[in-house]
């Protein structure tokens, strides 16, 4: 019987996985290719001089490493390499959150990332999977790519839908009446425990909302 269960957010290289520039790409799909399947995906952005930071770390990734790279967000996978020739890559459907971050420390790219959700054999169908979320923060020298990178890599996310999002209930109607919505009432302490509101205080602290107007454009790139 097949169950649902899960792999780990990173996962180490030493090898860049195979890709095609956007041109590249152009090029083989006005040839009409015998198959469009074979065409391997394309980078959407390359960065150098990036160091990233993730927390917890994890085993084989040293800070090292981590220290100073070249970024790659490919529409398969978002791949860091390190100066030293290792790195590691991370599949899309574990990015649960990613955003620009104003923190004090710098601007930055901020990601949340958890286990994917994924079909194997032999798995425990009543086991409870323990919540490995990790953070990774990507650290361009360059700023004014910031922006940049947030769209490519919101393009690629968008191509990998969370499998675990995915069930075979869902109503074939994608959009909810407004009225059919109830509104929470109550205290918000009442809602969220004191973990959830320290997590919530952590985000509203370091990620910035471009749409939001009451802090001024001190916020914002360049300004």
């Amino acid at each position: 019987m097949f169950v649902l269960g899960s792999m780990a957010p990173f996962t180490l290289i030493n090898a860049l996985p195979p890709f095609i520039s956007p041109d590249e790409h152009r090029a083989i799909i006005a040839s009409t290719p015998s198959s469009f399947s074979d065409i391997p995906p394309v980078l959407r952005h390359r960065e150098e001089n990036v160091s990233v930071t993730i927390d917890p770390p994890f085993e084989g990734f040293t800070a090292q490493d981590a220290a100073n790279g070249t970024l790659y967000v490919i529409e398969s996978v978002l791949v860091f390499m390190s100066a030293a020739g290792r790195g590691f890559q991370v599949e899309y459907p574990s990015i649960t959150l990613h955003a620009i971050s104003r923190a004090e420390s710098g601007p930055s790219i901020y990601c949340q990332l958890d286990e994917i959700l994924k079909t194997v054999d032999g798995a425990d169908p009543d086991g409870e999977c323990e919540d490995d979320m990790k953070e990774l923060i990507i650290v361009p020298r360059n700023s004014q790519s910031l922006e940049s990178i947030f769209e490519s890599l919101s393009i690629c996310a968008s191509l990998h839908p969370d499998p675990a999002s995915m069930s075979d209930d869902v109503e074939d109607d994608a959009f909810i009446d407004a009225d059919d919505l109830e509104t929470f009432t109550g205290d918000e302490n009442e809602e969220l425990s004191e973990v959830g509101r320290a997590a919530l205080a952590h985000l509203e602290s370091i990620i910035y909302d471009p749409f939001d107007q009451s802090t001024g454009n001190s916020n914002a790139d360049g300004g």
